[in-house]
């Protein structure tokens, strides 16, 4: 009865060894990290993980398997979780997409999503949709043909992942030329700005203290990126502004940043400002969105990027961006 009673029991526990977990396990080291703590979500879904002095952390969470977003206090990535896995992260804040690596139990999809987002950044330049029609179409088809390539050597990924990459690719095509198309009527739109009186913006809070108007900057160019903490593409704008920063400082030029975050994310702001060491006049918009400014220059996306003249009229309402090699040739036309 004994043998009968013991094997009973190793049977179970055998049993509750191979069950799987209903959750998933996520660890890992941040070198220079943001915050003391991480965030992942989704849109109905969100846990906080503290993470050490050192940079580790570890926690548990019950997810409902998908793509979830891991938000580090300044930046963010996606990630996939499902119940049952067991990851491991690490990554270098100073070059935080290209440092994101994943290992362990269903690492491969988060791989896959971190390696992708490197690799349409390369692909998709901010000099795409000044590109003539027939130049467009040719740079299109080779965005495709990468892409393609890249997805089937990745089939080891979620499959319900790789179906929707799939599908998504199938219609990049009609996607990427209605905005080329939109933004070329933008462009057209826009282009009444030109020779104009710049909408105006009125004591803006500077990060430096006090607080800037536009008017305060009139007898120079007026160079100015509108963005947010949260935008990713804006971000990726940093290291190209702060060169061309460099390249004309001490010209008839100011570079000014105007944040458009919610009241809320101001702390954000401050600590990114100061963190990444951003140049030039860093200014925090009266109304986010909302601000006289913004609505003044019909901006619906970001980052969004202004010249103005030093009489305070419109050189151009949609910009170059740091990153386009037309942004100096812009300047050097105009003997900046």
């Amino acid at each position: 009865m004994k043998k009968i009673l013991f094997l009973a029991l190793t049977v179970a526990i055998a049993a509750c060894e191979n069950a799987p977990k209903d959750y998933a396990t996520l660890s890992g080291k941040i070198t220079d990290k943001n915050s003391d703590s991480l965030v992942v979500r989704t849109r109905t879904y969100s846990k906080t993980i503290k993470v050490n002095e050192d940079g580790t952390f570890s926690d548990t969470l019950k997810v409902v398997s998908g793509i979830h977003n891991l938000f580090d206090g300044a930046e963010s990535t996606n990630m996939f979780l499902e119940n049952g896995f067991d990851i491991n992260l690490t990554l270098d804040t100073k070059q935080f997409d290209e440092t994101i690596k994943y290992t362990g139990t269903g690492a491969e999809t988060s791989n896959y999503l971190a390696q992708k987002s490197l690799l349409q950044e390369s692909l998709f330049t901010p000099d795409l949709f000044d590109l003539e029609e027939d130049a467009f179409k040719t740079k299109v088809s080779e965005i495709e043909k990468k892409l393609t390539e890249f997805i089937e050597s990745n089939k080891n990924i979620d499959s319900t992942i790789y179906a929707n990459e799939k599908a998504g690719l199938e219609n990049l095509n009609t996607g990427i030329t209605a905005a080329y198309t939109q933004q070329k009527q933008r462009a057209s739109q826009l282009s009444d700005f030109i020779g104009k009186p710049s909408p105006n913006f009125v004591n803006y809070e500077n990060h430096e203290g006090g607080t800037t108007s536009l008017a305060d900057l009139k007898g120079k160019y007026v160079y100015i990126d509108v963005w947010a903490t949260w935008c990713g593409p804006c971000k990726k704008e940093i290291p190209s502004l702060k060169k061309v920063e460099e390249q004309y400082h001490g010209k008839n030029i100011e570079f000014v940043s105007i944040s458009i975050d919610n009241q809320k994310d101001h702390a954000a702001w401050k600590k990114m400002v100061t963190d990444k060491e951003l140049g030039g006049v860093q200014l925090f918009a009266d109304n986010n969105w909302q601000s006289e400014f913004v609505q003044g220059y019909k901006i619906q996306g970001i980052p969004r990027f202004i010249l103005i003249d030093p009489a305070g009229n419109v050189v151009n309402a949609d910009a170059p961006r740091p990153s386009n090699p037309k942004l100096i040739e812009l300047f050097t036309s105009l003997n900046i």
